[in-house]
């Protein structure tokens, strides 16, 4: 009943600044070290700077691989992956958010399986050694700080993909609350949406038992989402807040919460086609679906789970399930979509139903998908219509 095996071999290292720790594990790797980046936040911030100056001189050699989009590309990957081979790359140092490090974490499974990014992230081709990892977190959301995922889009293809494997945990993570200081609102909004959304779509709203503990923590942390995600939004700087949400992002996708659950989470699922089709934030889709998608499949079966949420996060004192579950989707969306101020439908984002069909394929891959509630692709269709 509660069979599971968990190992998290990633080092976390959380504290405010603390840069010389993070320069020595990076030597004692080696020294020839790919930098993975995104855009300009880590450059603006001076952690750009310092970081190659600190490096370079200790003799070190840098390469970079910046600009790494949201919903990296497996372009992308084989780019990285390709200065690695040229340059003989020891190690490699992710600074960013979700995005940034899941392309670091492929590219350290592509440069030795002699193929390409996308033959691993379809299982075509099984990796056998990994780059070393190492990230530096700036933006809280994903978990990928702390576990043996990425998720890869092939933009040709319009396929956006998962992918696990044991080789990708990072060796070490660096966790400075003070380095979100400077995420915006909608983003930091939307890592929290991502964060909350881990907790439920991937553990806490799945059918079966459950340990009475996992579920308290799971609870608790949503608690702490709720709590602190709108206070880092009004106030950017609040410490507490900033750390509170940088650890639940860590926690929240790490497998802690996982128990031996199996099932796939559904709302990921349906999130993924809609940024592989429309490239939008991820957590964004999550928000706009995961209250919808509660709606859809709410009935005498599933009530009693959104119920036991709402009574113990919202504080919903109904006694009867149904009425319970049915104010806790309300509470839900007023939490995204009025404390956080996220848009509430896919029609604002500028996404079109014509391809509503073709995802629910996908998504069922012509058959159906678990979770919850078995959903066949005309239910994924109501769904986002419900988006809409």
């Amino acid at each position: 009943m509660y069979d599971f095996t968990l190992n998290i071999p990633t080092r976390i290292v959380f504290s405010s600044g603390n840069r010389e720790e993070l320069y020595r594990n990076v030597l004692s790797y080696g020294e020839k070290i790919l930098l993975v980046y995104g855009g300009k936040s880590i450059k603006s911030m001076g952690l750009y700077d310092e970081i190659i100056r600190e490096l370079s001189g200790t003799g070190a050699e840098l390469f970079e691989l910046g600009g790494v989009a949201a919903n990296p590309r497996h372009t992308k990957v084989d780019e990285g992956a390709e200065l690695c081979r040229k340059h003989g790359i020891d190690v490699i140092l992710a600074i960013g958010g979700g995005s940034v490090i899941d392309c670091a974490k492929a590219v350290s499974v592509t440069v030795g399986s002699g193929a390409g990014c996308w033959d691993i992230i379809t299982k075509k081709t099984v990796p056998s050694s990994a780059v070393p990892v190492i990230t530096v977190l700036t933006i809280a959301g994903t978990g990928t700080e702390m576990n043996n995922s990425c998720v890869i889009t092939n933009e040709a293809l319009k396929i956006k993909r998962g992918y696990s494997n044991n080789l990708m945990y990072p060796k070490i993570s660096f966790l400075d609350p003070t380095l979100t200081f400077s995420v915006p609102a909608f983003q930091t909004a939307c890592g929290c949406a991502d964060m909350l959304s881990h907790i439920l779509d991937t553990a806490y709203f799945m059918p079966g038992d459950r340990m009475e503990l996992l579920r308290s923590v799971m609870e608790a942390m949503s608690r702490t989402i709720i709590k602190y995600a709108p206070i880092a939004v009004a106030d950017p700087s609040n410490y507490e807040a900033r750390a509170n949400l940088m650890w639940a992002s860590s926690l929240a996708l790490n497998g802690i919460l996982k128990n031996g659950i199996r099932q796939p989470a559904v709302c990921h699922i349906i999130e993924h086609e809609l940024s592989a089709y429309y490239d939008i934030t991820h957590g964004l889709g999550m928000a706009v679906i995961l209250p919808r998608w509660m709606r859809y499949v709410l009935d005498s079966d599933t009530a009693g789970i959104f119920a036991g949420f709402g009574r113990s996060v919202f504080g919903i004192c109904d006694s009867d399930d149904i009425t319970c579950a049915e104010k806790t989707v309300d509470a839900l969306g007023r939490f995204l979509y009025t404390d956080l101020a996220l848009p509430s439908k896919l029609s604002v984002l500028g996404i079109s139903d014509s391809d509503f069909g073709q995802m629910g394929e996908n998504v069922c891959w012509g058959g159906k998908v678990g979770g919850l509630k078995p959903l066949v692709p005309e239910d994924i269709v109501n769904i986002l219509r419900l988006c809409y």
